[in-house]
């Protein structure tokens, strides 16, 4: 059993704007409904790699109910608690002509301690030692930061297999509870270590440092560049794979996707090196927040290239 979890769950609302201008009138080309938030855009990725998974999380209002009918319709999972409120929709910009991607976020709706009570009991609910848990993205202001720590060590402790996707203080707090994977992007693992990383030597270090501190996988996204995988006593660079951008949207979220699917054994590190990779690349080849096609995925595998680092 895979689950995943979403606190801040979004309507993703992709527009296409031909040469944006900030402070002019756009004109939107195209427009795309998906949806999304970090923990949903995990299963629908799951799903399209023909896995399973049940996504769990706190929706509200005629947003939320839209996005649950979307999760419905893919024929995914569900387990989602209804709060006040209105889920928030979440603003994508891309401009194909200069090549840009600019996001405009919406504040996530509040939770109570009490829902989140109800919510936790959702999360672990026939958890056992043979499931997977994924704590990914932002949380509402109202949810304090120690949440993912709370729930790694608790995964912990019945087995589960713990996955983390978060920035700044959930990330901090969360790794203190050493979850099996981590996977910080370059910005918030330079955030983490507070310097700069500017060579994939200095990145490989930190990736190593956190190793030593008890995770078992660590996983650096680098964008264009690729991505950093370390585990036991390899640290492995793939590169990015050239194809056209056509959305950057839940680049991260298919990775962790893939990666949540691949089994321990012999050969692990390059088979999640190239699961990975290519699930990233067809994720960024689609539009808006849509999951990719498993042919796409299939077709990249051969082209990711990788060497391991000294």
């Amino acid at each position: 059993m895979i689950k995943t979890v979403t606190l801040n769950a979004a309507i993703d609302k992709t527009v296409e704007v031909q040469d944006f201008r900030v402070g002019a009138v756009n004109r939107i080309t195209k427009l795309q409904l998906d949806a999304g938030g970090k923990g949903i855009n995990v299963s629908k990725v799951i799903h399209a790699l023909n896995g399973k998974s049940i996504a769990v999380g706190v929706l509200a209002g005629r947003n939320g109910e839209y996005i649950r009918a979307e999760i419905e319709r893919r024929g995914i999972v569900h387990d989602f608690l209804f709060v006040d409120g209105e889920t928030r929709i979440n603003l994508k910009v891309v401009d194909p002509l200069n090549s840009t991607f600019t996001d405009i976020n919406e504040a996530g709706t509040l939770v109570t301690d009490q829902e989140l009570v109800q919510l936790e009991g959702k999360i672990f609910k026939e958890l056992g030692s043979d499931s997977s848990l994924v704590l990914s993205g932002s949380i509402p202001s109202s949810v304090p930061v120690t949440i993912y720590r709370h729930w790694i060590e608790k995964a912990k402790g019945l087995g589960v297999k713990t996955f983390l996707d978060a920035d700044g203080e959930l990330l901090r707090e969360g790794l203190k509870a050493k979850p099996y994977l981590a996977k910080p992007n370059l910005h918030e693992l330079e955030r983490l270590v507070d310097h700069e990383l500017s060579r994939l030597e200095d990145v490989a270090v930190a990736a190593r440092n956190l190793l030593k501190q008890g995770l078992e996988v660590v996983v650096v996204s680098l964008g264009a560049e690729g991505a950093l995988f370390a585990y036991q006593d390899k640290v492995i660079h793939a590169e990015g794979l050239s194809i056209e951008v056509k959305s950057t949207v839940g680049a991260g979220d298919a990775m962790m996707a893939a990666l949540t699917l691949v089994p321990a054994g012999e050969d692990y590190l390059e088979r999640a090196v190239r699961w990975s990779l290519a699930t990233s690349a067809a994720q960024v080849a689609t539009t808006g927040s849509q999951p990719p096609e498993f042919s796409q995925v299939l077709s990249y595998l051969d082209q990711v290239r990788y060497r391991v680092l000294a």
